[in-house]
């Protein structure tokens, strides 16, 4: 998602500190991101240029289901 886009949010289904810290860890490991947990709506807002899928596969890596709820 290029950085001049809206930022896109997505859903990752996080009901817990440890999902929240979980999201935390994959997303620092990919690396070129910034992001915000909303842990009460259960969303992370993600900016990055990596791709959607990308942002997607990496969230799945928690072993939560994650969407996307911005324009593709």
């Amino acid at each position: 998602v290029k950085k001049d886009t809206p930022t896109p949010k997505k859903e990752s289904y996080m009901t817990c500190e440890g999902c929240s810290n979980a999201v935390t860890r994959v997303l620092n490991k990919l690396g070129g991101v910034q992001f915000e947990i909303d842990l009460p709506n259960k969303k992370v807002n993600i900016e990055s240029e990596h791709s959607v899928d990308t942002l997607l596969n990496t969230l799945k890596k928690t072993g939560k289901d994650a969407s996307y709820l911005g324009d593709k």
